[in-house]
């Protein structure tokens, strides 16, 4: 479907049903009234020059609006509940940036040095800031691009003396129509006054988007127009599974909608009991199927959702948004929360993976032309020794308290592999010189997403324990794919046969060296890809929490027997449709009795 909208010819007693479309960014259905978040926006003075003798005190003014934001991000983030992790993570990092360079010190330049006001010295300056967020590739960072527009605009308010809106003070059951909706809103919201969110900007890897699903609210976004075609108070219907909002509907509508939230609600329940079982296929083969967390609060919701362990901590958020680097103390404490609570159930860590296309305020490293390609991973670890360090300091001295491993992201050579375990000795090494308690019998694997490492691993798999493959990588890189680039994104396609013979490959191998091969990747949690992966012989899924119940689900309603045979016939296959057709036609029935969509 297109974003935008549609107006369904219907008798007047039915509605006039408006039908806009946009992104399925969090499943469900909700029905309700609209509650318009007015934002017009500041509009932005002009610019026009500072005598000299006054530049000083414009510079005091900036200073003073950019302090009154930082007391108001402070106070919200005070004033969160603990459930509210990922937004509340969001505003730390929003306040750190109120005093980068890159926004905060730019800004005072362009004012001293061009004699302008603050506000067209800070248009000018975050203008620049949100298009190098927005070049760089991974969806998640391009996105943060929007911290610096909720900044600015927040900053600029505080200029021009414009009046805020206040949803943290909505008093009845409402759907929340916004333009967007910066974190600082999103953490004010009252949670059992709100049924669901409609934006006409945002994504999927957006502050809404994330905080829906975190929180399991239905959520349709980048609709564009939405807040042009929504009056308050309008009845609407919201269908986050679809991408859907109906205005006006009729009674028929609504009943119809109404039938399919139970059926939804009921599904939902029924799957997230069933899914505390093991994994097994029909024909009783075993499927171990992990969360994917970034953050140790996250644990909570696989254990809730049946996961069997945690097949990826992605390490590298607790580092984002800081002046400085985490100490070992700090990391500590939260890898030990994760393995304590986990345990006796597996906790795989990836060791710290930024630069390239996460940003990181801590990092020293001059921006490079292709950052893709470039020092990220444990190329970036291997060059900083001593933040290496004592990253796996804090990870095995937690690893006495339970079930633990580590893999290393980006190893695309033996010499990398071989000098990351000799990081792990040396750090516990120095662990044993301290007299610090350490566990490091624990396994070690390779996170495969470049070719290389498939290619080498017959090399790479004498030398560790396991391999897990990072997909969204090994996809980007082995079809020269930007994901994060518009134009060619609809190329990123993990059906494709270059990609299934890449995996074919890597799990033919790690049978023959006997070492397991799990999945982390994005193509992990869809449904419709399980059959193949099974096939193949992987020995765990790792997905995104609220997946793992379908995946389970899905894996109960296939044989081991068949995916085998199906995978013989996709790799004949030339090109990803016929991949998916197959599918389809292959399990289709199972798939739509299983959607979480439907």
């Amino acid at each position: 479907m297109t974003q935008g909208s549609h107006i369904t010819e219907t008798p007047e007693a039915q509605g006039r049903e408006i039908i806009l479309t946009g992104i399925a960014a969090s499943p469900g259905i909700c029905i309700g009234k609209a509650y318009l978040v007015d934002k017009e926006g500041v509009e932005v003075v002009g610019r026009y020059s500072i005598a000299p003798e006054h530049v000083k005190k414009e510079v005091k003014r900036f200073k003073a609006a950019v302090k009154k934001a930082r007391d108001e991000l402070r106070a919200i983030i005070e004033n969160t509940p603990e459930d509210f992790l990922t937004p509340t993570s969001i505003l730390e990092t929003q306040e750190v940036l109120l005093k980068d360079k890159m926004l905060y010190g730019k800004t005072i330049d362009t004012i001293q040095s061009e004699s302008v006001n603050a506000e067209w010295a800070l248009k000018k300056v975050a203008t620049a800031a949100r298009e190098a967020f927005q070049a760089m590739s991974d969806s998640y960072i391009k996105e943060r691009a929007t911290d610096i527009a909720h900044l600015t605009e927040r900053i600029m308010q505080n200029l021009v003396g414009a009046v805020r809106v206040d949803i943290g003070k909505i008093d009845k059951r409402v759907i929340l129509v916004a333009p967007d909706l910066s974190p600082a809103e999103t953490s004010q919201i009252q949670l059992e006054r709100i049924k669901g969110f409609v934006t006409d900007k945002g994504g999927k890897a957006s502050h809404t988007g994330i905080l829906a699903r975190s929180l399991e609210i239905p959520a349709v976004l980048g609709l564009k127009d939405a807040t042009a075609q929504i009056k308050n108070d309008d009845l609407m219907i919201v269908d986050g599974s679809a991408g859907v909002v109906i205005l006006d509907p009729g009674e028929q509508m609504l009943v119809d909608y109404e039938e399919r939230r139970i059926q939804y609600e009921e599904h939902q329940a029924a799957i997230s009991r069933r899914s505390q079982d093991l994994a097994k296929t029909l024909d009783g083969q075993r499927l171990a199927v992990l969360g994917n967390i970034e953050r140790s609060g996250q644990v909570v919701s696989v254990l809730g959702y049946g996961g069997e362990g945690i097949g990826l901590y992605r390490t590298e958020f607790q580092y984002m948004g800081r002046k400085d680097f985490p100490t070992e103390e700090e990391l500590y404490d939260k890898y030990a929360d994760v393995i304590e609570v986990m345990a006796p159930r597996p906790v795989t860590f990836r060791t710290l993976d930024i630069n390239g296309d996460k940003y990181i305020t801590a990092s020293t490293i001059h921006e490079e032309a292709n950052p893709a390609l470039g020092l990220r991973g444990i190329r970036y670890c291997l060059q900083r020794p001593e933040v290496f360090r004592t990253q796996l300091r804090a990870i095995l001295r937690a690893a006495v308290l339970g079930n633990t491993s580590v893999m290393f992201p980006m190893v695309s050579t033996l010499r990398e592999l071989r000098a990351a375990k000799q990081a792990v000795q040396e750090a516990a090494e120095s662990l044993a010189q301290d007299k610090l308690a350490y566990n490091d019998r624990i396994q070690i694997g390779v996170l495969v997403e470049v070719p290389s490492a498939v290619m080498m691993a017959d090399v790479l798999a004498e030398e560790v324990d396991f391999f897990s493959v990072g997909t969204n990588d090994l996809i980007q890189y082995t079809l020269a794919i930007d994901r994060g680039n518009e134009k060619v994104a609809h190329l990123f396609r993990p059906l494709d046969p270059a990609i299934l013979r890449m995996l074919k490959h890597l799990t033919d191998v790690a049978k023959q060296k006997n070492i397991p091969v799990f999945i982390c990747g994005e193509m992990a949690s869809y449904p419709i890809h399980t059959p193949i992966l099974m096939g193949m012989g992987m020995s765990g899924l790792s997905v995104n929490p609220q997946s793992i119940p379908v995946v389970k689900q899905m894996i109960g309603s296939i044989r081991q027997q068949e995916t085998a045979a199906l995978v013989e016939e996709a790799l004949n296959l030339q090109s990803a449709e016929k991949v998916f057709q197959l599918l389809q036609s292959t399990y289709g029935d199972t798939l739509e009795a299983i959607d979480q969509h439907k």
